[in-house]
């Protein structure tokens, strides 16, 4: 079943089962533009067979960044930069998809307050109410993003909606307390999102590939919980998306997150197989496939149409071909004795950047060597993203 091909309702072709999910790799220059690293990673991924590339977190603008590591989409840098990343992650049929992304009150400070659906002032984030006039931009500021993106070479875009960032926090009871049409019940929580795909649907295309990612539950008390989730998934079919991404949690205070629970195996699955019912959309899940098998079961059970393999592919790039062929190779995952908080996150994302730069592991680095690299890394980008997007902050 894995090396099946997928056709999506667009028309675009996925070659296989097996998707690159998203990360935020933070490989961007600090002006978001792709550097020669992003490309030597990705060119790693599509040569190692997977059949969808997703780049995490890129924005929509310079307002509202996850990582100042992140690429960005309007104002587009280094055009020649993104074709030779997109030239590499197109490699052997494989498709290269960009996450469109708005931070919201999660955002890395830029030039003033994050902006969020409501007013934020929790345990270190504060962030105030975005205008009507705000909200009412964002759906044209994703399409002109989905527009850039396929011009300089991405075969599809995924709308993220989930993990606690921009859209999210609209979908959410917790964080929209808005009394206009974007608040208050459910559906009209979810219209933004709505407005958005359509606006992203008539820039990019009929036949561009347009998906969304949302979350199963916010796994936040207050926060989307399963059945809300599941009829969103309902609104999400009378659109004309291409695939449903599904995973969970939120980069909050208070969240936890799916790798901290004690199930084992993949996270998301027993909500796939509730969404499946509600829907005719492919969906795709990501988040605890360790094991071949483990995927192959999710796509013969018809559960999902393609699993999303994230941290497996920073052990193991090549790992899409090895299970495409039964090779019987398996990743093998680390265990720390030592977790501080963000310190596993920081050694996946040195690893990616060891596999850019590199093209091997040469030196596997400590959970607070990771981290130190990262804010180092981090305060520099930091200085670059002010001075090159100072004109439209």
């Amino acid at each position: 079943m894995l090396d099946e091909p997928l056709h999506l309702p667009c028309g675009a072709v996925l070659k296989n089962r097996i998707a690159k999910a998203a990360m935020s790799d933070d490989l961007g220059d600090g002006q978001g533009s792709p550097t020669d690293s992003q490309q030597r990673l990705y060119a790693l991924w599509a040569d190692g067979g997977a059949a969808m590339s997703l780049v995490g977190e890129v924005q929509i603008g310079p307002w509202a960044p996850e990582n100042y590591g992140n690429l960005v989409l309007e104002p587009l840098g280094e055009t020649e930069q993104f074709r030779g990343l997109s030239d590499a992650a197109t490699a052997n049929g494989a498709h290269f998809w960009a996450q469109l992304g708005h931070a919201g009150a999660l955002a890395v400070p830029v030039s003033g307050p994050a902006k969020a659906p409501s007013a934020i002032d929790v345990s270190g984030i504060h962030a105030v109410e975005m205008t009507s006039d705000e909200v009412e931009a964002l759906p044209a500021a994703y399409a002109q993003a989905a527009l850039n993106a396929r011009s300089v070479g991405f075969t599809g875009v995924e709308i993220h909606a989930a993990h606690g960032f921009l859209l999210n926090q609209f979908l959410s009871p917790l964080f929209n307390r808005r009394t206009d049409r974007w608040g208050g019940s459910a559906r009209r929580r979810a219209l933004l999102l709505i407005e958005i795909i359509a606006a992203v649907r008539a820039a990019a295309g009929p036949g561009f590939p347009v998906a969304v990612k949302i979350n199963a539950t916010d796994q936040l008390a207050g926060g989307i919980e399963e059945a809300e989730a599941l009829d969103l998934v309902s609104m999400l079919d009378e659109t004309d998306i291409d695939l449903i991404d599904i995973s969970g949690g939120a980069y909050f205070p208070g969240a936890a997150a799916a790798s901290d629970g004690t199930k084992a195996g993949p996270y998301f699955l027993d909500f796939a197989r509730l969404a499946r019912a509600r829907t005719g959309k492919p969906l795709m899940t990501a988040g605890g496939f360790k094991k071949r098998m483990e995927a192959e079961e999710a796509v013969s059970s018809g559960a999902v149409d393609i699993v999303g393999l994230a941290r497996a592919l920073a052990i193991d790039p090549a790992l899409p071909g090895k299970w495409l062929s039964k090779s019987g190779e398996e990743p093998v995952f680390p265990r720390f004795a030592v977790t501080p908080p963000g310190g596993v996150t920081a050694w996946y994302t040195e690893r990616l950047h060891q596999w850019g730069s590199l093209g091997a592991i040469e030196e596997e680095r400590s959970i607070e060597g990771a981290l130190a690299q990262v804010e180092r890394r981090k305060e520099a980008n930091a200085v670059l993203w002010r001075k090159r997007f100072r004109a439209v902050l």
